[in-house]
């Protein structure tokens, strides 16, 4: 596994790998139509829904603004409550902090909750590499670990698993890693669930240290917030003694009252429960009560970039509750692993190209990957404008321009393959500046359009394999306009 997918393939070659595997694609269907269809009823119960999803973008959009303030308050409220707060400008520092710290606990094994931030610096891998095994106790996770696989969604990192292949996984990897399945293990839920349930007890009850990442911190309070389904994060925030938690800097959050909206958005748009069945809160140590010793990782690892991006940063507010992963129809025929990143779909297309940068071949063509229907920005409870990024970020693919990368002003060169679009683009942008040019041109095109072809040569085939071009109208609007309505313009 990889928290960044080196070696990755451009998201067009993947995903035209992807479309063609018929059990990824029933998997996904499936998986995608029930979860949005669930969510889509607990919305429908709250008749408020529209304010909260307005309160949250503002709130989000107000922390994000200050946000330089509200984690020095962090910082100090976690110290007077007794943690230690450390600053990870990307993730080499942060995986060596982390690595650190385990190592002054004198143990070599840990256990996780499951943290995107974690996956996204590719803390697992840092760790092995210093001699430190890390279990995942999600379920999810714990397949996707068991089977050397990478996770392809943000709530259900295992969606494209079937029962059956699931099953095959834990019955012939499980013993490498603990506690055997059961002999004869079926695909049966209730079974795949005990099976899962047995093998992380006996680590939950021996490892002295545990990592998670957070849903929310609380500035005023310095509390931590982890919201999920299946009870392995709350014992793992409580039983080891040694807590580390490795967290965003984008998930702060100003006060106690503010948890009052996402607690409510976030379940319901991710999972569609009314509320989470276990939502853990702590706020430093306290004697006799949890872990004796509590660190926070602050990371920023391309964020404090993206904030600096008028149009991008508002990628900064997403709670990630994975909604606008299980309306696209894009990520429904391509599945998460063509994204090339911890982040999948919508938001993984306008995150990780602002986090690591359009450099790569795989980033410059994540903007790309979606077909500007606006679904993602219909459900998103923080009213990201996931369509407007995307746009955002393709125009920065092929001009260039300034953007802030590792904290410095730099101007970005295009990137490679996009000539002929900036051309056309230059071409129309002349052409609109122009009222003389503009209706030559398109009288010309209508005196020719029995010449004009119904697919494009060479790469505009592609587009065209699948659809037609628009017929050109005999005559232009203008010159329409000019013939019936001439002179009655001041009318009625």
């Amino acid at each position: 596994m990889s928290g960044t997918f080196v070696g990755m393939p451009a998201f067009p070659e993947a995903a035209r790998e992807a479309v063609h595997d018929t059990t990824l694609r029933g998997n996904l269907r499936h998986a995608t139509h029930t979860i949005r269809a669930k969510r889509a009823r607990a919305v429908a119960e709250l008749s408020d829904w529209a304010e909260l999803r307005e309160a949250g973008r503002r709130i989000k959009d107000h922390t994000l603004r200050r946000l330089d303030r509200y984690l020095e308050q962090l910082e100090e409220s976690v110290t007077t409550a007794g943690g230690t707060v450390h600053w990870a400008v990307d993730a080499d520092e942060a995986n060596r902090i982390v690595t650190e710290l385990v190592r002054a606990t004198g143990e070599s094994e840990v256990v996780k909750v499951k943290s995107m931030a974690t996956q996204e610096i590719g803390l697992n891998e840092a760790l092995e590499a210093a001699g430190i095994r890390a279990y995942e106790t999600d379920l999810a996770e714990l397949i996707v670990q068991l089977g050397m696989d990478r996770p392809s969604h943000i709530l259900v990192p295992a969606i494209h698993r079937n029962r059956g292949e699931i099953r095959d996984i834990f019955a012939t990897e499980m013993g490498a890693w603990g506690r055997p399945a059961p002999e004869g293990l079926t695909d049966a839920p209730a079974e795949l669930a005990e099976a899962a349930r047995l093998h992380l007890r006996e680590k939950f009850l021996r490892a002295k240290v545990g990592i998670s990442g957070a849903n929310f911190m609380v500035a005023e309070t310095g509390t931590l917030v982890v919201v999920e389904s299946e009870g392995n994060g709350r014992m793992c925030l409580t039983l080891p003694e040694t807590l580390i938690s490795v967290v965003g800097i984008e998930k702060v959050v100003p006060a106690w009252r503010d948890l009052e909206v996402f607690l409510q958005t976030l379940p319901r748009s991710s999972t569609a429960e009314r509320m989470n069945p276990y939502t853990s809160m702590w706020t430093g140590t306290t004697d006799e009560d949890g872990p004796r010793t509590f660190h926070l990782v602050l990371l920023d690892n391309g964020r404090t970039d993206t904030l600096a991006d008028r149009v991008g940063r508002q990628a900064l507010r997403c709670i990630r509750c994975s909604a606008c992963l299980n309306v696209c129809p894009v990520y429904e025929r391509a599945g998460g692993h063509a994204y090339g990143s911890v982040y999948p779909g919508p938001i993984g297309a306008i995150l990780s190209p602002q986090l690591r940068g359009t450099a790569s071949e795989i980033d410059a063509s994540l903007p790309y990957a979606s077909t500007l229907c606006g679904a993602c920005y219909e459900v998103c409870p923080v009213a990201i404008d996931i369509p407007e990024v995307l746009v955002h970020l393709r125009e920065r693919v092929v001009e260039g321009g300034p953007a802030v990368r590792q904290g410095n002003r730099v101007v970005l060169k295009p990137a490679r393959g996009h000539a002929a679009e900036r051309a056309a683009m230059r071409v129309a942008r002349w052409a609109f500046a122009r009222p003389g040019a503009l209706r030559a041109g398109q009288r010309l095109a209508s005196r020719t359009r029995r010449l004009h072809p119904r697919t494009l040569p060479g790469p505009g085939s592609a587009w065209t394999g699948s659809r037609d071009l628009p017929a050109v109208p005999a005559e232009p609007f203008r010159d329409w306009w000019q013939r019936t309505r001439g002179g009655q313009e001041g009318t009625e």
